[in-house]
């Protein structure tokens, strides 16, 4: 369970909890951000309408999301309401849990790898990003995509970031779009296939060194397939614009009849 940020919930906040016990008079809720601690949730916050049983609610092992009406930091007891939350919230709070509890992991495991203590992780990389981001996992995921720069511009210590990267990419599916052309090449030269491939390797000397994966192969002479794949869709176009102007010269200058189709996915 990720490390507790503060002691005690503030009145308002949406929590997540385990629900622990169930009595005719409430529930006792374990709340996983805050070391479990035990809040109580009284019948009357439930539901909106009278039930006749609790359980036919809540139960014991439950996970839920509920918010924070009571809190008395003397004495540590919290109250909270399960009826307050709209389901949007809840939908919102649980997706939030779900994505701090895997950059949690993911900065635990990175604490291991360098020599730092599980607090380290914490103070020095979850909650700086936290604070810079909101959602610590997404800055962890815009670090895979598109470089340290996220995590440096948050705070986090170099010593961090090169190991958070790397073990980042084992976790985190980078997102890719596609760019499609559909080219239909005709020669009635001599050498004719020769001319076709020579302009096709010219695209791939186009796009080495772009850093995006593109593919170039055939479907049935005439018609072969351009696709670039990246993480967003303008770079991919803007390079795709680049390859289609590389290979018109070409086919013009090789006496290469050209047409293009465009597809999108």
């Amino acid at each position: 369970m990720p490390m507790a940020r503060q002691e005690l919930p503030n009145v308002g906040d949406y929590v997540i909890g385990t629900v622990a016990e169930v009595f005719d008079y409430g529930a006792y809720v374990t709340l996983d951000e805050y070391n479990g601690l035990k809040a109580f949730l009284p019948w009357s916050e439930v539901a909106s309408k009278w039930v006749r049983d609790l359980r036919e609610v809540v139960r014991e092992g439950q996970k839920i999301v509920v918010k924070v009406i009571r809190v008395d930091r003397r004495k540590k007891e919290v109250d909270v309401s399960l009826k307050k939350v709209a389901d949007n919230e809840r939908k919102r709070k649980l997706l939030w849990w779900k994505r701090y509890v895997k950059a949690c992991k993911i900065t635990e495991l990175v604490a291991q790898q360098i020599g730092k203590k599980i607090e380290d992780a914490y103070r020095e990389v979850i909650w700086r990003l936290e604070d810079a981001y909101g959602d610590p996992m997404y800055a962890i995921e815009e670090a895979v995509s598109t470089g340290p720069q996220v995590l440096l511009k948050a705070g986090v210590p170099q010593e961090w970031v090169d190991a958070l990267v790397k073990e980042a990419g084992k976790h985190v599916k980078v997102k890719e779009v596609r760019v499609r052309r559909i080219l239909v090449m005709r020669s009635i030269a001599p050498d004719g296939v020769e001319r076709i491939r020579k302009c096709l390797a010219e695209v791939s000397g186009v796009l080495t060194g772009k850093n995006v994966k593109h593919e170039i192969y055939v479907t049935g002479s005439p018609r072969y397939i351009i696709d670039l794949y990246s993480q967003d869709y303008k770079t991919a176009e803007t390079l795709m614009g680049e390859v289609v102007e590389t290979l018109e010269k070409c086919c013009r200058t090789n006496n290469v009849e050209l047409s293009i189709e465009e597809e999108k996915a």
